[in-house]
């Protein structure tokens, strides 16, 4: 039957809306055929990321940075960088100061060498003067052989115990989980209310409190002994400082949102620099 004659049978408002539901119809199903790969769904709730220790290169401290902030955001033992950059206890840094994360000569801030003393040489220089029976002295210059020593690569600290008593750093439900795989969650994710208490999960000392590492917002880390550390991220408010000696259960920030786009708390442990998983050390619950 042509369109004509239905058209003619049903009126020429009805034919309108019978044509218009067709094409309705056909774009629907050429919607919903469309193929589901083109569209590209982006989780804007990611875990901070972390890349692998950095063995190359050097970093420039910059203000507000401290020796413990820079090997916890570069993957590294706080005691071996600071072995690898001859800065002793108790690890204070400046501004400006180069720390080098490579096998070479270490932080510009320790004493440098003459040339003499640095410049690889295979014999050394020495005067020695001698005394005649009149009275009269002479000179002899002396060469002896000298082997330079090359840098080593500083030694990793052997491994401690475990703090004893870790206790959650805030009540919620987990919503992410510890992932050892290269650019995933290297910690834990609670969820919880704004401005709710985040404690500190062990005994320990306040090493870092601030801003200044990319993806934690407003973070504070805590030394438990010389082989762990915990941190504490994405905070609404500080309410330490560093320097500040903390017992466990003691309430160390409130729970926020910066760094990110939810209200959560990161929460991580580290032993030797390296991310391990945190359930393993929590009561469970």
């Amino acid at each position: 039957m042509s369109l004509t004659v239905i058209a003619q049978r049903m009126g020429t408002k009805s034919f309108q809306r019978l044509v218009t539901g067709l094409v309705l119809s056909t774009l629907l199903v050429g919607c919903s055929s469309s193929k589901t790969s083109d569209v590209r769904v982006v989780d804007r709730n990611k875990s901070v990321a972390q890349r692998p220790a950095v063995t190359t290169g050097q970093y420039v401290v910059r203000p507000k940075d401290t020796l413990f902030s820079i090997a916890f955001r570069y993957g590294w033992d706080y005691k071996a960088l600071a072995a690898r950059n001859n800065i002793p206890t108790p690890y204070t840094i400046h501004p400006g100061q180069t720390i080098r994360f490579d096998g070479r000569t270490g932080s510009t801030s320790a004493p440098v060498a003459s040339a003499t003393d640095s410049t690889p040489s295979s014999s050394l220089k020495t005067t020695v003067i001698r005394r005649q029976p009149n009275g009269a002295t002479t000179s002899t210059a002396v060469v002896a052989p000298s082997v330079a020593s090359k840098p080593t690569p500083a030694p990793m600290p052997p491994a401690g115990p475990a703090p004893t008593g870790w206790g959650w750093p805030s009540n919620g439900i987990l919503i992410g989980k510890f992932s050892s795989n290269g650019s995933l969650n290297k910690g834990i994710d609670i969820a919880g209310d704004l401005g709710q208490p985040v404690l500190a999960a062990s005994d320990g000392t306040v090493v870092y409190a601030g801003s200044g590492l990319r993806g934690y917002g407003e973070l504070v880390i805590i030394k438990h002994s010389d082989t762990y550390v915990s941190a504490y991220g994405h905070n609404r408010r500080l309410l330490v400082r560093e320097g500040q000696q903390v017992k466990v259960g003691q309430t160390i920030a409130e729970m926020g949102s910066t760094g990110t786009d939810r209200v959560k708390l990161h929460f991580e442990i580290r032993r030797q620099g390296k991310p391990v998983d945190p359930l393993q050390f929590l009561p469970r619950r």
